[in-house]
Formats: C-alpha cells, structure tokens, sequence
C-alpha cells in the first residue's frame, strides 16, 4: 500500500507538526517514509507545503508528481485548492474551512466555498472555532489530522493516535491528553458528518 499525502497551510499553522506526528506514527510501524517540506516565508504567514509518502514498498522519490498525491490535508482553503493539481482523481481533500486572509487580494470566501464543495472527494470543518469552543486553540492542527485518520488508511487512526503521545511527550501529561483529545474530536466530526 502507498499513500501521497500534501499538508499545506500557513506558517504557524502547525502543518510541520502534523507530517511529525504522521512520520513517527510511520517509522514506529515499520513503513516507509519520504518527506520534502517547503518553507515559503513561513514566519512571515507565508505557504509551508510538506510532501509526505508512506509505503510498504521501496520510495525512490521524496516529492509527490501532479496528479499523484491521494490526499491533501490543509489548514487553510486557499492553500487546499492551490494544491489541487497534484490531487489524483479520486483523491481526498481535507481541509479547515476558516480563512486566514494574510493577503490583500484574498478571495472571497464564498466563492472558496464554492470551490471547495466541488471538489469530488471534500471534508472541511471549521477547524480553528472547533478548537476555541474546547479551549484548545493551539490545537487545531491535530483536530484537522483527526479528520483525516481514517482516509490516511496506511496508518489507522490509533497508530496516530499513539503517535501524538509519543511526539508531545515531553512536554507532559496535559499536553499530550490535550492533543489526543482534539484529534478525537477531529476523528468523531468526520464519523458523524
């Protein structure tokens, strides 16, 4: 099994955080795993992109083709659809749908909207509210991984889950039953919706 996913957002997003979590859960069960992360003026609110292939066979490239990736995983709508051309056909979307306009000419949210529920394969949730109402702002990025646990398919949704222990470990107890909690979150929005 193979599995091409793109995370993309906004610098301080937490998307780094979340090809972590997705590579130790990889390297803790024996999968293979190649990662190409882009920095794009990231502690200015600019694009990060990390593209992350998981495998049970041999990765001989670190960077996912256009039209190849099986997921995107973003936190943030307008950096989900800047990404689209490397989206397969039958490949999944999720995504925040809370804006981060750092930019003059944003697009209007409703056309975003719009373009985002044409997307054969969409979850989005409003990821960045989700966290405030639980008092877990930082953790949005984990809410938005716990979305897409189970299309990730390589890995299951405990194996990340265990992940986000081992990961915020040393930052103690709290932080860790925080995190696994906004993934269960993540995880319990999509099984519902």
């Amino acid at each position: 099994m193979r599995k091409d996913i793109i995370l993309s957002g906004v610098g301080g997003q937490g998307i780094l955080t979340i090809a972590t979590i997705i590579g130790e859960a990889a390297t803790t069960a024996g999968i293979n795993l190649k990662q190409a992360e882009v920095h794009g003026m990231s502690q200015r609110g600019g694009d990060v992109q990390s593209n992350l292939r998981l495998s049970d066979e041999k990765i001989y490239s670190d960077l996912i083709a256009q039209g190849e990736a099986d997921m995107i995983i973003s936190m943030e709508p307008m950096e989900a659809l800047r990404y689209l051309p490397y989206l397969r056909e039958e490949g999944w979307v999720i995504t925040s749908a809370n804006p981060y306009k750092n930019i003059s000419d944003y697009p209007e949210e409703e056309r975003l909207m719009r373009a985002l529920e044409d997307i054969p394969h969409v979850v989005k949730l409003e990821i960045e509210d989700v966290a405030k109402e639980h008092n877990m702002p930082k953790c949005a990025n984990v809410i938005l991984l716990g979305m897409a646990a189970k299309y990730i398919e390589i890995l299951s949704p405990q194996q990340l889950r265990e992940s986000i222990g081992r990961v915020f470990a040393a930052k103690g107890s709290k932080v860790v039953e925080m995190n696994q909690k906004a993934f269960d979150i993540g995880l319990n929005a999509v099984k519902n919706g």
